[in-house]
């Protein structure tokens, strides 16, 4: 069986998983008219999601046995039941991530049957797992944005500021954890998927007719300044780095030393790149790298605390370098993958998903580094200052990405093609030898 083939395999047809699958969507039918009733409009849109999911394959073929495995769909039913007869603090963390991490695979599946995206196990699994980190995300800045534009209380219930951003990052922690342990069952679940084989879900081949090609734009070409003052720009702003974190240094100031430390590292990583392992970094990319982390080193050094929006602008800056490296990475997997092909709606639509799950594990990060240095007694090297401060972070982070996948990515087609000819050679080397 290909990796293709395993992929579709997931949905079975069995008389006792076709009885215990749809009874579990009455279940969801139950939390869909109880929260409709209740005006609890989060179970409502979840359950009406979760049966379209669970449901299409056995519409789209007119046959009720067609439906994926009863324990996925009993995943996907854990919240309602759990919310039933288990303390609630759970809830809100680990079992609605589980199963929003198994409608999310359910989701990948049928996108991989009913498009033209084409998965295999891991790369599918790999995006479930992002995927659950980044609902969890957006699911958080509409909690706020309702609060705020219409005064509801999901998120904003009166605690202080610092309680409720606590609390969300405790959330964060839950759902990295439920994402990995999710992501880990699938896996296990496909590599024992055995001859489970399924004609009607089996995916078709793409055909050359339907490859997309891109056409790619040299960034450097497009600033309006010759390479050689681009360059110079670079090497402009890895001195006054370097005079930054003299001044925190001299200052006894860990947080500007340490943020000038690693944005000096960052600006070298693209000429290591194209030095080192042949990946075509142009000057333009180097001087947008070099320009974020730049930006966000002064910021450390007095002008987060002068300039109101500064905060914003490097946020935004900052996960445009992201988005571009989620990017690059899904397109070379896209074009080194015999197997895969991500057509464009694909590469945007994961590009978001990349930044804000990145974004998940930013806001953690920032989260243990900011306690630890409040219970040494030191300056942070990251602060978080509450959560309205947190959430419009990430709503800049989410700009950043929307701003890459829909108008940056023709500067990074060089980048993506030359990772992929390296994956080329290091995995097919493999390949031939084993």
């Amino acid at each position: 069986m290909s990796e293709i083939d395993r992929l579709t395999a997931l949905f079975v047809e069995s008389p006792r998983n076709t009885v215990l699958s749809w009874l579990l969507l009455v279940v969801l039918a139950a939390s869909f008219v109880g929260g409709a009733f209740l005006g609890r409009y989060e179970p409502m849109l979840f359950s009406a999601v979760a049966m379209t999911v669970v449901a299409i394959p056995a519409l789209k073929f007119r046959d009720p046995t067609l439906m994926p495995p009863w324990y996925f769909v009993a995943l996907i039913c854990l919240p309602v039941i759990w919310e039933a007869f288990a303390p609630r603090p759970l809830v809100t963390a680990v079992v609605p991530s589980l199963a929003l991490a198994t409608l999310g695979l359910l989701m990948a599946v049928e996108l991989h049957r009913f498009t033209s995206l084409r998965l295999v196990p891991w790369f599918a699994v790999s995006l479930t797992v992002l995927f659950t980190l980044a609902m969890a995300g957006l699911l958080n800045i509409v909690r706020w944005s309702a609060d705020v534009l219409f005064g509801t209380a999901l998120l904003l219930d009166g605690r202080s500021q610092d309680a409720i951003n606590a609390a969300m990052m405790v959330e964060f922690i839950y759902v990295t954890v439920a994402g990995l342990l999710a992501g880990a069952i699938f896996y296990y679940y496909f590599r024992s998927a055995g001859e489970r084989e399924n004609p009607r879900m089996a995916a078709t081949s793409v055909s050359d007719a339907e490859a997309e090609d891109v056409d790619g734009v040299v960034l450097s070409e497009r600033l309006g300044i010759s390479l050689h003052r681009q360059m110079q720009l670079v090497r402009l702003m890895q001195v006054v780095l370097v005079g930054v974190l003299g001044y925190g240094v001299w200052t006894l100031q860990l947080p500007v030393a340490t943020n000038a430390v690693l944005a000096l590292v960052i600006t070298f990583i693209p000429a290591v790149l194209d030095r080192d392992y042949h990946i075509a970094v142009e000057p333009g990319l180097a001087l947008w790298v070099t320009s974020a982390v730049f930006l966000h080193a002064l910021g450390t050094a007095g002008l987060y605390d002068a300039i109101g929006s500064w905060d914003h602008l490097t946020h935004t800056l900052s996960a445009t370098v992201v988005a571009a490296a989620g990017y690059v990475t899904l397109r070379a997997v896209h074009l080194h993958g015999r197997e895969i092909y991500l057509p464009r709606w694909a590469l945007f639509a994961f590009t978001v998903v990349f930044v804000l799950a990145m974004g998940v594990i930013w806001e953690i990060l920032e989260f243990f580094v900011d306690q630890g240095a409040l219970r040494l007694g030191i300056d942070p090297v990251l602060a978080q200052h509450g959560i309205d401060d947190t959430i419009v972070d990430m709503m800049f982070n989410t700009l950043g990405a929307i701003i890459v996948a829909t108008w940056g990515t023709v500067y990074l087609t060089a980048v993506s093609e030359s990772l992929a000819e390296q994956l080329e050679k290091q995995f097919g080397a493999r390949e031939s030898e084993s």
